[in-house]
């Protein structure tokens, strides 16, 4: 059986400015991805100040990109994505999944299919994840020889989550994934990063995963609107299956509570939002996310 949910997701960004800000252009990469396990059902872009221009795009790794201009004196900037996903739970890997790892560096080499060349971008450094000899070391603690790829990405997955521990007052959106590693500290996307690295550092394929990760309130206590979080996890490429998903930062692989936004290379890719503006001084940022279930549906999507 096949379980799917069906959320509501707001996506609110406001900066607030010392200075009046005179012009500004902005990039936003806040339209969830839609694919087999995270229907995109609807969504729309509220910005304010009303923006003279805005355009929608794909970047180069099928990432929803808005463009917009904002040409009106102001001292806020408010960004707000809606949006409606279904998501379902992953299909069942397969026997592929338990085939030895270093089968899929081999396909990657050798198999010219569109879906090895696509998968074969993420095998090697980006901006800021750079391959070193202590992030294979580390990774071949878990993957030794023959393993099947799916134990080995569990188990990789398991340590990060035990070695590394959360911390938000460490690190920032620039830290490099070098000190997060030496650190053992950071956040969803610090945690990213480095199995990432540990993976291209052996040779395997993973890309960066921005989206939604739902949030619980403790027993007895009432849902808080706006507390949900922005979310980041890994995707490794697995020979005969595709993508495989892993989330180190909760130890589990993940399913329905978690909706994807887009995905690139790392962070840098796939930024909420990025931009360039005149005037503005100092500012102050606050994001709020809601990801509200709205319904469950068993049987919508087929059984792998």
């Amino acid at each position: 059986m096949n379980r799917a949910m069906l959320y509501k997701v707001s996506h609110r960004t406001t900066y607030r400015y010392v200075s009046p800000v005179s012009a500004g252009n902005h990039v936003a990469c806040l339209k969830p991805r839609s694919y087999q396990q995270n229907l995109l059902v609807q969504n729309s872009l509220k910005i304010l100040p009303t923006p003279v221009t805005l355009t929608e795009r794909m970047d180069y790794f099928g990432n929803v990109l808005w463009f917009f201009t904002v040409q009106e004196l102001h001292r806020e900037l408010v960004v707000e994505s809606l949006s409606e996903v279904l998501r379902s739970t992953s299909l069942e890997p397969g026997k592929d999944a338990h085939r030895p790892w270093e089968e899929s560096i081999a396909l990657l080499a050798e198999d010219p299919s569109p879906e090895t060349l696509d998968a074969y971008q993420y095998q090697f450094e980006s901006p800021r994840i750079r391959i070193q000899a202590d992030y294979a070391a580390y990774a071949l603690e878990s993957f030794t020889p023959g393993r099947p790829m799916l134990d080995g990405l569990l188990e990789l997955t398991s340590r990060i989550h035990k070695d590394f521990r959360f911390d938000a007052r460490v690190t920032t959106v620039r830290t490099m994934t070098e000190e997060v590693f030496k650190k053992r500290r950071g956040v969803c996307q610090d945690f990213a990063h480095v199995q990432i690295a540990c993976l291209r550092s052996i040779n395997l394929a993973a890309r960066y995963v921005s989206g939604y990760l739902r949030t619980y309130p403790p027993p007895g206590k009432p849902r808080l609107i706006g507390a949900d979080a922005s979310h980041a996890w890994v995707s490794a490429y697995c020979r005969g299956v595709g993508w495989l998903d892993m989330d180190p930062t909760n130890d589990v692989a993940p399913t329905d509570g978690h909706v994807t936004v887009a995905w690139g290379r790392d962070y840098g890719d796939v930024s909420p939002l990025r931009g360039l503006i005149l005037g503005g001084g100092e500012h102050k940022l606050q994001v709020e996310v809601d990801m509200e279930p709205i319904a469950q549906i068993a049987d919508l999507l087929p059984d792998g």
